[in-house]
């Protein structure tokens, strides 16, 4: 089945009992087993809940994976992952990332003795060159938060499998719709299911998507001795978010290219970053490695200090001022002072992210009215 066919049926069979073409909502904490000592299906539900089962079966499926697992929200999926390392062991991770991952990996995994090393995903030989023997996980973003950046995943996957270590890649932007990595040689997606995955605003949660078996056994074990699973209510919301997930996510993409081109001729504007710019410098990489769209993520500078963009992002009246992002409605956000306000001042400065950056998630709204509201925005 196509892709928008397996996200409206698989993981969601319609009700045996009563025939509903909408699968019930599974609230039970604990499930009756047969004698003790024999286990069913499910036994408690940290351990697993029929609702949550039916949305991993889904993610699996769209992913291309063998199974999924369904966490309470992306950075609980995140740690998970970072979890399968030990003392002593170290992560590389990509530059451009979320500012909660990089909160995550420099202030709590380091913690546990793991040792984290940033390189630009973007060059592999210093990709490679961060690569340590005690090296077992590498984290990269595509595109990257919040510069747009572009990594190659394939060649990423192939170093990866050269110095035999893991290559996770948090494909929240792209979504299964435009990239599948593990189709590319990753071993594991994660998401933050709270944005294109769910798609309205409102549903916390996360999830990991792996093709290996023996791998989730490994993570799966993780996730049910450390407990942050999703509940069954957000369950069924992300679920549901999942049946109009191309829809959704194709449009989008429209519209956040339309925006990109407008943007790039107004003078107002330094630079415009969106891979689906043929200026780019990561365009033809995307092109082959993102299917239907480039996106529906973008960001621009302004020529201006922090106050003046403060005031532009202050200034729209579609463009909500909120974190988060692949909703419905479009957002709009100052990284430094939002998403990657956990950066120390001096690594969002080596790390490109001026005072001066601001960041659009585009939704559904019409395209004149989104282009007109950054307009008026920019005037102020």
């Amino acid at each position: 089945m196509k892709f928008r066919t397996r996200a409206i049926h698989v993981g969601n069979a319609r009700d045996a009992q009563s025939g509903a073409v909408v699968p019930p909502i599974h609230v039970a904490s604990t499930f009756v087993q047969p004698a003790a000592g024999q286990w069913g299906q499910f036994d408690y539900s940290r351990s697993g809940n029929p609702t949550r089962a039916n949305l991993e079966q889904t993610l699996a499926s769209l992913e291309g994976g063998t199974r999924a697992l369904a966490f309470a929200s992306g950075m609980a999926a995140t740690h998970c992952a970072t979890m399968l390392l030990e003392a002593g062991q170290h992560i590389v991770a990509g530059t451009d990332i979320y500012g909660g991952t990089y909160r995550l990996l420099h202030k709590i995994v380091n913690r546990a003795g793991i040792r984290v090393t940033l390189a630009n995903s973007q060059d592999l030989a210093a990709l490679e060159a961060a690569i340590t023997p005690e090296t077992r996980l590498l984290w990269i973003e595509s595109p990257g938060n919040p510069l747009m950046s572009i990594t190659d995943i394939a060649a990423c996957a192939e170093l990866a499998r050269r110095r035999r270590i893991l290559l996770a890649v948090d494909n929240t932007f792209a979504s299964p719709v435009l990239t599948r990595p593990l189709e590319l040689g990753a071993q594991i997606v994660m998401h933050s299911a709270t944005k294109y995955l769910g798609g309205h605003s409102d549903v916390l949660g996360g999830a990991l998507v792996v093709a290996d078996q023996e791998l989730y056994d490994r993570l799966y074990f993780i996730q049910n001795a450390t407990g942050g699973v999703l509940g069954p209510f957000d369950s069924f919301l992300v679920s549901r978010g999942l049946k109009t997930l191309e829809l959704r996510v194709v449009e989008q993409c429209r519209t956040a290219q339309r925006l990109a081109e407008f943007l790039q001729t107004d003078a107002r504007v330094r630079r415009v970053l969106y891979p689906g710019l043929p200026a780019h410098p990561g365009h033809e990489i995307a092109a082959r490695q993102m299917h239907g769209g480039f996106g529906a993520m973008l960001s621009f500078e302004l020529e201006g200090d922090f106050e003046k963009t403060r005031r532009v992002v202050g200034a729209t009246r579609l463009f909500q001022l909120a974190v988060s992002l692949g909703a419905v409605e479009s957002l709009i956000e100052q990284p430094a002072a939002m998403s990657h306000a956990s950066y120390d001042p001096a690594a969002r400065a080596a790390h490109g992210i001026s005072d001066g950056l601001i960041r659009l998630s585009v939704g559904l709204e019409d395209f004149d009215d989104l282009r007109d509201d950054l307009h008026q925005a920019l005037d102020a």
